[in-house]
């Protein structure tokens, strides 16, 4: 089969085309034939990074290559398509079933087929695009986890910073989903698109400074780890929750711990744990027209050098889409 690989960190210039041998499902697994996958931040980060921490990562999260006589590495954490064959013990699918879902850190949905664990798989709502529905879980799956840990209500003024990006969005549209007042910060480019996807008020990033308006929130979700920790508590009420998903964990952390000692907010961050039952939801809302995963640009998987670039510049709008097979 056909998978993106590298066998090298560095730029996207390391990645390429080339046949791989196509992955045998386990018994509680399915293989799918991917019609669409994604280029999402953990896709570059991954690759962007040194090769001593990249071995730390393998171990730490068990990340497997794609092909160990080659040591080759396929990006892609989520993807949609139809299912090829299942493990003996999976109960859910059957060969030719539209589905979509998640590889997590085994990555390797950037290519043809790709295996994927019973659990991280759900059927494809029937509303969606093999292109919505591979955007799915990513900044879906991100952006409910961390709305959980804040115990977001009806009513609450919420601060989404980034709220054009891939996570950011997601966390607008699944924030309004929970009730909230939302208010989005993004690029003047960006304003409208966030507005057309829920946010109830929108701030220019390039022309105002969220933390010098005077306005207060309950909860400030920086999606993109630069609002910056003084200028996030500056706009937060006293008790309230700061969200910086993914790396952020290491961000503020010695202001985390001055705000958790002195009641004056809590900080949630770090990797993301999906409880049971996620990713239904998140099908569910999709289903309903509650979310729909934003797409900026789709590239063929031949293209997957050029989708990289364009990740890499920091700008897109929601996901980048990788189209693998029709």
């Amino acid at each position: 089969m056909k998978a993106a690989v590298y066998s090298r960190h560095g730029p996207p210039e390391v990645l390429r085309i080339e046949d791989v041998d196509r992955p045998v499902p386990g018994d509680n697994e399915v293989l799918v034939r991917i019609a669409a996958s994604t280029v999402c931040a953990a896709d570059y980060r991954v690759r962007k990074m040194p090769a001593v921490l990249m071995h730390l990562a393998r171990l730490f999260f068990k990340i497997p290559s794609a092909n160990k006589t080659k040591k080759l590495f396929t990006p892609g954490m989520e993807f949609s398509g139809v299912v090829d064959s299942v493990g003996k013990s999976v109960s859910r699918f059957k060969p030719c079933d539209r589905v979509f879902g998640a590889t997590g850190f085994r990555f390797g949905a950037n290519a043809e087929y790709a295996c994927t664990v019973e659990d991280a798989t759900a059927h494809m709502p029937a509303n969606l695009t093999f292109e919505q529905a591979a955007a799915i879980t990513f900044g879906g799956i991100t952006a409910l986890y961390f709305w959980q840990q804040t115990s977001i209500k009806p009513g609450d003024h919420v601060l989404v910073y980034g709220a054009s990006g891939c996570v950011g969005s997601a966390a607008v549209q699944l924030a309004k989903h929970f009730g909230a007042h939302v208010t989005g910060v993004c690029s003047t480019a960006n304003l409208e698109m966030v507005k057309s996807i829920g946010a109830d008020e929108v701030i220019d990033y390039t022309k105002q400074d969220f933390s010098k308006s005077g306005r207060t929130y309950d909860i400030i979700f920086d999606a993109v780890m630069k609002s910056g920790y003084s200028r996030g508590m500056r706009a937060l009420k006293r008790g309230g929750v700061f969200v910086t998903p993914g790396p952020g964990i290491f961000f503020g952390m010695f202001g985390s711990i001055w705000s958790k000692l002195t009641g004056r907010a809590k900080v949630v961050g770090g990797v993301v744990k999906p409880g049971p039952g996620n990713l239904e939801i998140l099908r569910s809302l999709a289903a309903r027209g509650r979310y729909i995963p934003v797409i900026d640009r789709c590239y063929p998987l031949a293209d997957i050098v050029a989708a990289h670039r364009y990740a890499d510049t920091g700008h897109k709008k929601g996901n980048v889409i990788i189209a693998v097979s029709p």
